[in-house]
């Protein structure tokens, strides 16, 4: 379980990104998208799924937000693929209740392969600041797909915006950080009876 890093480079006439993740890092960041508050969403996946992430992203924010989020969902979630190599030894499958203020988000995940979100938080408001919390869902989506991962994620309470994606960012950085653990009990192994994820 060496040397779990991966570094992944998309370019289009959208977005210039290049993303560098280490699964066993200590959960630094550097992340530069532009996009001041999708920024600090980021670093908290990084310090509470303690991945090392270095992020840039040079995206057309003239237009909108939507394809620097999105498409760092796209680069971030293919790094994270392929860093998990065959995936022998993790325990696979992550889940988290948060705590967050008023608000309790849920997030539950499995590294199946196959990429798919259920995503269940209604926000309050269409804004945090100018970010569209429309986006939160459309990272999540890209995310979950590009890293082959069965991701669930849904408020049991709430009502601040900021509140409510923030605690969804964190509960699926600490499901995260749960599933790509080594397990020590089997080690070396496929955490699947087909042999293969």
């Amino acid at each position: 379980m060496s040397n779990r890093k991966a570094v992944v480079e998309r370019k289009t006439n959208e977005t210039d990104i290049k993303a560098e993740i280490n699964l066993d890092g200590i959960g630094q960041a550097s992340i530069e998208t532009g996009v001041g508050f999708f920024d600090h969403m980021l670093d908290q996946i990084a310090r509470h799924a303690m991945i090392d992430i270095n992020l840039k992203c040079k995206g057309d924010l003239q237009i909108d937000d939507h394809h620097s989020v999105e498409d760092c969902g796209i680069a971030l979630g293919q790094a994270i693929k392929e860093a998990l190599g065959n995936k022998a030894g993790i325990n696979r499958y992550g889940h988290f209740s948060l705590a967050m203020d008023e608000t309790l988000v849920e997030a539950a995940l499995d590294f199946s392969g196959r990429g798919f979100l259920v995503f269940d938080i209604n926000f309050s408001s269409s804004k945090i600041g100018t970010f569209d919390t429309e986006l939160v869902q459309e990272f999540f989506q890209a995310l979950a797909i590009n890293a082959g991962m069965t991701l669930h994620i849904r408020s049991i309470h709430g009502i601040n915006s900021h509140h409510l994606a923030e605690a969804a960012f964190k509960a699926v950085a600490r499901a995260i950080r749960m599933a790509v653990e080594p397990d020590p009990r089997n080690a070396g192994r496929i955490p699947s009876t087909k042999g293969s994820i």
